[in-house]
Parts: structure tokens; sequence; C-alpha cells
């Protein structure tokens, strides 16, 4: 591995951490392991801290490859709970409102999760990164400050019913770039006649790229001590040389 060169590493994501959080945890440990004093460390495509999973980190020159792994298509697994609503479409804030599921049968839901299949108009959380005017969406959310947020296209390719056990269901979303699962939850619910927010998301998929390609967090200084000992190697075969 030669981090300044280009790398691209897969990492599963740690419930409750940021994506820069990971960035910054990988910058860390290159710079201190291999004594690098400077680096360029960036991911391809955000997180929220209450999902896990696919993250694509690239170091050093391959982070000229960001913006093509980011308009990759996504695979996700989203757990939601039916018949209540959060502000922040997920367990970010706190219920502020509850609705019937008793009209909803399996067949309903299947039926609804395949009306959003195909170019679709989605309207962005207002707890999220989307920029107006300059600000962040979420700075005027958690300054409880009205915000109008326009309505975005894109393009769910597939949906999944995978368990159904109301209030909860677990689904399975193939999109592309720019969708967020929480709003899908949000308009589903609004679909089914009732309300819904997300309890769960895991990014299963970025590409080609899967979760069983991902390194764990807890493996960084494995991969760190194996870049060290190739660096160790490089130099060495290089003296031979000379």
């Amino acid at each position: 591995m030669d981090f300044l060169e280009g790398e691209v590493l897969y990492f599963d994501k740690p419930l409750h951490w940021t994506s820069f959080n990971l960035v910054k945890r990988v910058r860390a440990k290159i710079m201190h392991k291999l004594k690098i004093k400077k680096i360029k460390v960036g991911h391809a495509g955000t997180l929220d801290p209450l999902a896990t999973g696919v993250m694509i980190i690239c170091t050093g020159k391959a982070t000229k490859l960001i913006e093509s792994f980011q308009y990759k298509t996504k695979e996700y697994v989203a757990t939601l709970k039916l018949g209540a609503t959060t502000p922040s479409f997920d367990l970010e804030t706190e219920i502020d409102a509850t609705y019937p599921i008793e009209h909803i049968s399996r067949e309903e839901i299947e039926k609804i999760l395949q009306s959003f299949v195909g170019v679709i108009q989605q309207v962005p959380p207002v707890y999220s990164a989307c920029k107006v005017d300059g600000r962040r969406a979420y700075d005027f959310a958690r300054n409880g400050e009205e915000v109008e947020l326009k309505a975005k296209e894109l393009v769910i390719d597939e949906i999944e019913l995978l368990e159904e056990n109301l209030p909860d269901i677990k689904i399975r979303v193939v999109c592309s770039k720019g969708t967020y699962i929480r709003a899908l939850a949000r308009d589903i619910g609004r679909a089914l006649g009732s309300g819904a927010h997300l309890t769960a998301l895991v990014r299963t998929r970025v590409g080609e790229v899967r979760l069983g390609d991902c390194y764990h967090v807890e493996q960084v200084d494995e991969i760190m001590e194996q870049a060290r000992q190739e660096m160790l190697a490089r130099e060495e075969q290089e003296q031979k040389g000379n």
C-alpha cells in the first residue's frame, strides 16, 4: 500500500460515528504510523451517524476518484416504524405525531413500495446538510427556524419488502446518488395514509463494493502496520538497487 500515491479502502462505518470521524481516524493513523506529515484523505458519500455500512475512503492521489464513486448506485437495508413521525425522519429527534396503522396490510405495503420505483421527486429532510442561502439546512432546523427545501429528481431502481412485523417493516432499496432514505421513509408513511420514520439503516453496497468487502474500524492498525512493512520493504529494495 502507498497512501500518498493513492489507495481506496472500504470500511463498514460504525454506528454513531460521523463520516468525518472515520476519515479523521484513518488520516491520523496514516500520519502517525507512517510518519507522514500531510496527506489528503476523503470519503465518497456521506452516511448519517445513525447509519452503518459501506464507506469508501480515498487517500492521496486516489481522492480524485471520489466523485466517480459518489455516482455509483447504492443499496440499503432500512428498518421503518410505521404510525409515528419525527422531525428528522429518524431517531435523532423525538416522536412528534402518531397515526393509525390498523388499515395497513402487507399487500398494501408492497403495492405502495412499487409506486416509488423509477424517477421520483424527493424533498430532502430539513435535518440534512443541504445548503440554503449558504447555510446547512440542519442549522435552520436545530435553531427552530423555518426553511423550505426544493424537491430533487432521483432514481429508485428497486424496492423490496424484506420483513413485515407491524409497526416495523424492513426494506431493501437500490437507488441513485442523492437519495435520502429518511425522506423515503417519510414519503412511504404518507402514501400508506399514516406516518413513518427510520429506525435503522445499513448501506450494503456502493457500485460493486459490498459489506463483505469492507474492513472494520478495529482493523485500521492492522492495515497501517501492513502498509508500514511494505514501505520498509520498498525502501530496502531501493537501497539495494543503489
